[in-house]
């Protein structure tokens, strides 16, 4: 794994060096979007809606669109003035049982590695996490971001999950919770109840379930590369002087050659001397007979 941030966790007046790694990854099979008929890549370009060029990342800004239309720019400088906790530091600010928290409000799991000399502290740390069964709320700014965080213990390493703000948390408002709810016969209930007794295991084993639909994927992949099932998309030929040059010479040539038509002379044909009979012996005009 790749360490993607380095900081430390402030714990009271412990400081923890880290490194932090993306403790989950994506499995699912990376799929293009292709033109069917050759293969080629379909591209996208960043263009302007009013001027209708295409624009360089360097001038690419942010922007908050109002209600009525209007645009707010928002330049890289104008986010340096932002108030925002150090992006290096894991501030720990109070301890809660991990049951408190709902799930709803996960976000990314990160695992933290200790530096080389902050060992010590890190055991510190997670051990007592682990003897008071509590997790760590934090806050921790990631990517220009001031998020809330947990830390717990999985496997012996301590682990970051970053969670959304309350107001990022929709309240369900179904028209059917303002309803009165409809009676549920106790027979019903406890037959439920019996499925649900006859489905529980003691501990979660997620080894026992696979991706069936990427695996399925991956074999249909599989199946069209030994069947040869491929295509080479075409690279499309780069423009070159030489090339341009050569083109420019043969329409010149081209359009000289239908210049010159109109304008050359005809050459007149040359009178013959005496025109001769079939026997050889040249032809006497009407005079001379």
């Amino acid at each position: 794994m790749r360490s993607m941030w380095k900081g430390s966790v402030s714990f009271g007046l412990v400081t923890i060096p880290i490194h932090l790694y993306a403790a989950t990854e994506n499995k699912n099979v990376s799929l293009r979007q292709v033109h069917e008929s050759d293969g080629g890549r379909i591209q996208y370009k960043r263009f302007c809606s009013i001027e209708g060029v295409e624009v360089p990342y360097a001038e690419i800004a942010k922007g908050y669109e109002l209600d009525d239309g209007e645009m707010v720019v928002i330049t890289d400088a104008d986010l340096e003035g932002l108030p925002l906790a150090s992006s290096n530091v894991i501030d720990v600010l109070e301890f809660v049982p991990l049951e408190a928290i709902d799930p709803l409000h996960y976000d990314r799991h990160y695992y933290l590695e200790p530096q080389k000399a902050a060992l010590k502290p890190y055991v510190l740390l997670r051990d007592a996490l682990q003897k008071s069964q509590q997790v760590a709320i934090a806050k921790v700014a990631l990517r220009q971001r001031e998020t809330l965080a947990l830390l717990r213990v999985h496997a012996d390493v301590l682990v970051m999950t970053t969670m959304l703000w309350p107001d990022e948390v929709r309240s369900p408002d179904f028209g059917f919770l303002r309803e009165d709810a409809p009676q549920v016969r106790s027979q019903e209930l406890a037959m439920a109840g019996s499925l649900i007794d006859s489905l529980t295991e003691p501990v979660f084993d997620p080894d026992k379930y696979t991706d069936s639909y990427r695996e399925a994927l991956e074999a249909l992949i599989q199946a069209k590369v030994e069947g040869q099932d491929t295509t080479k998309p075409q690279k499309k030929a780069a423009k070159s002087d030489v090339v341009d040059l050569m083109a420019a010479l043969e329409a010149s040539v081209s359009e000289a050659k239908k210049a010159r038509k109109p304008a050359a002379r005809k050459t007149p044909a040359k009178k013959p001397a005496a025109e001769k009979s079939t026997t050889g012996r040249s032809r006497r005009s009407p005079k001379s007979a």
